[in-house]
Parts: C-alpha cells; structure tokens; sequence
C-alpha cells in the first residue's frame, strides 16, 4: 500500500504521454532508490525548465530568450515560413535538417469535439508575420489528420490576401500521421516534395 505521497506523485507521473499507471510506479521507484544520482538531478532540470523555459512570442518555439534561438538565426532564410501545429512538429523538422526557413507555431489545430476554434490559435500573429514580412513561400507543415487538413484549408482562406507561394508538404507524409513520428528521411522527402495550393 502507498502513502498518498506517493499515490500523487505515481498518478502526476502516469498523466504523462507513453506512460500509464504501472510505468508511472516503475519511474517513481527507479527516482527513489536513485534519489543522488536521478531524482535530486530531475527535481533541478524541472526548476530550471519551470523557470526559464519560455514560448516565443514570434514564433512560439520553446527557449530561454526572446526571441528564441532559431528566430535570431541569420543563417536561416528569412522568405520562407513553415506553419506547424506545435513545437514537437517544429522539432521534428529541425532534427530533419532539410529545413532553414523561420517558423510559426500554431498551438494547436481547430477541432469542434476538443472546444478548440481560430482563437485559440496564433492566428492572428501568424497574418501580423506574413504582412509585416517579405515572405516569398508560407509552408503548411501541418498533420495529415481531418484536424490537420482542417486548419490547414482554414490558414489557407485567412491568407487569401497573401501573393506569394502557399505549399503544404508532399504526401510522403502519411494520412493520419503526425509529423513527431516520422523519421528523418521520410520528413526529408515531404519537405522537397511539397506541392502549390494556393
């Protein structure tokens, strides 16, 4: 039987994604027969993330600065502009390698049955971005779910008043995919395969 110290830490643990009640128990034993060298470490990585770890209020990446590092990047061309869903996506771009234009995180795609609309998405700093800047091609790097289609049409019509290029990634990418599990060459290929939409 636990003590109820326990039982919350076990329970918060079992909240988190890939891990279920039974994983949750196996972690919080691990930490605790490993209190010097894994739990006392954890506990300062967490403060310190709770602490610095900040959305940009650009693009909405996760870093220590403002703007973050990838925003502040003159190496990166600064015509190019991928949209994705959130941060993982973004991540999973960056670990591709395939891609050196600026970002623009969403937050999020519209979904009827979560309660999420265009206002719980960086909407309108994304149309504040494409008509401050000199954007040549925005990229729908969006997941290839009904959500995922859904808001990439929505972006689409909300940019009608943008010249430039609108493509989305090639089907490479699997219907019902997300962009996280995809591995390298597979992302690669999307990302030079993307086609025009508007």
């Amino acid at each position: 039987m636990n003590t109820p110290l326990l039982d919350i830490l076990i329970k918060r643990l079992s909240k988190l994604p890939g891990l279920g009640p039974r994983s949750g128990r196996r972690a919080v034993l691990h930490l605790l027969k490993n209190r010097e060298a894994h739990l006392i470490p954890l506990l300062k990585a967490l403060e310190d993330v709770h602490t610095h770890i900040q959305h940009c209020h650009t693009c909405g990446n996760l870093d220590v600065m403002q703007p973050c590092s990838l925003c502040c990047d003159h190496q990166r061309n600064p015509n190019l502009l991928c949209v994705v869903e959130d941060v993982d996506d973004l991540w999973a771009l960056e670990r591709s390698g395939s891609y050196k234009g600026q970002y623009h995180v969403l937050g999020g795609v519209l979904s009827a049955l979560e309660g999420i609309g265009p206002d719980q998405l960086r909407m309108e700093s994304l149309i504040q971005r494409i008509q401050e800047g000199a954007y040549e091609e925005v990229i729908l790097a969006l997941n290839v779910t009904m959500e995922g289609q859904t808001t990439a049409h929505y972006v689409q019509e909300k940019l009608a008043f943008y010249t430039g290029k609108i493509t989305r990634l090639s089907y490479g990418v699997p219907v019902g995919g997300e962009l996280d599990y995809l591995d390298e060459s597979t992302l690669n290929t999307a990302l030079h395969g993307r086609v025009v939409v508007s």
